[in-house]
């Protein structure tokens, strides 16, 4: 008697995974299907993540290793998500920073600049100060861009080095926790607060994408940055800046199978990355450096234990 279609791709997968056979699509099912049970159908990432968790691992032995890889990389997004929950937990209006931030970046990074109160300012006050059009799409780029940057360079240490990828996905993950953790320890608000509220806090407020990116999508006649950065769960969760740790990782991470010309297209878009963070407004001179810290740590001390591994 032959065999049913769904029992042979029953027998398939068991095949693949013979201990645990559907627990690796679980948290990429189980969580767009929560948030489509509340009718946020329209959100592609989600349908991403069940195409990624119901078909990259089953499909044959070299998806199950890509899915095995990138798996880090792709559960920051349900996790990231899932801070719903626990959006103001530990946080209180007196709690977060706000002008001291600011205060830190008019000592150490404002070289001269007067504030529109006529006191010694930051460069983000100059900056939207002398904002351009042609300037907001430009440093929009990183930022419309990086979650799928990440994404092809996981792809891409798949193929030519797999020890690099797990690397890669493995601090992409660790980074998101520690920056998760960071946000409910130390909250802090963007620039883009300060300058449409002031010092004042207000933990009902919605997050925002920004007066420069607003005007991106007016220009281009799309919601897109307000769709994704108005979801956001984490309004004082400036510190650390996580967008210029991304593309430092792609660069840390790549450099050894990276060609030069690649190499130098990784590091400029770190460094665009970290300029558009302060042209945008969305994160403070001292957010970038930190953020640059943290990535530098945390893939340092992963190589660290990975050579003493191998020793």
């Amino acid at each position: 008697m032959t065999d049913s279609a769904p029992a042979r791709i029953w027998r398939h997968m068991r095949a693949l995974w013979p201990r645990w056979t559907l627990l690796p699509p679980a948290p990429f099912v189980l969580w767009p299907l929560y948030c489509f049970s509340r009718g946020e159908y329209g959100r592609w990432e989600l349908w991403i993540l069940v195409f990624f968790g119901l078909f990259v691992p089953y499909w044959n032995a070299r998806t199950k290793k890509l899915y095995v890889g990138i798996a880090p990389l792709a559960l920051v997004g349900p996790l990231y998500d899932a801070m719903r929950f626990i959006q103001n937990l530990g946080i209180t209006p007196e709690r977060v920073h706000v002008c001291d931030l600011r205060a830190i970046d008019v000592r150490f990074f404002g070289f001269g600049v007067i504030g529109p109160d006529g006191q010694p300012g930051t460069l983000h006050d100059w900056m939207q100060a002398h904002a351009l059009l042609p300037l907001d799409v430009f440093f929009s780029i990183p930022y419309g861009t990086f979650l799928p940057a990440a994404i092809v360079a996981g792809v891409f240490l798949y193929v030519r080095d797999y020890a690099a990828m797990r690397k890669f996905t493995l601090s992409f993950f660790l980074l998101n926790v520690f920056g998760f953790i960071t946000y409910h320890v130390y909250p802090a608000a963007p620039p883009w607060w300060f300058h449409a509220h002031g010092c004042a806090v207000d933990l009902a407020a919605k997050a925002s994408e920004g007066p420069n990116l607003a005007r991106v999508d007016e220009y281009l006649g799309i919601h897109y940055f307000h769709g994704f950065y108005g979801r956001s769960h984490d309004v004082f969760g400036a510190v650390p800046s996580l967008h210029v740790a991304y593309p430092l990782m792609i660069f840390m991470c790549g450099w050894r199978c990276f060609k030069p010309w690649m190499r130098v297209a990784s590091g400029f878009f770190y460094l665009q990355m970290c300029c558009a963070a302060v042209y945008l407004d969305h994160h403070w001179v001292f957010d970038v450096l930190l953020g640059t810290l943290y990535t530098v740590v945390v893939i340092g001390t992963l190589t660290w234990l990975e050579r003493k591994r191998a020793a």
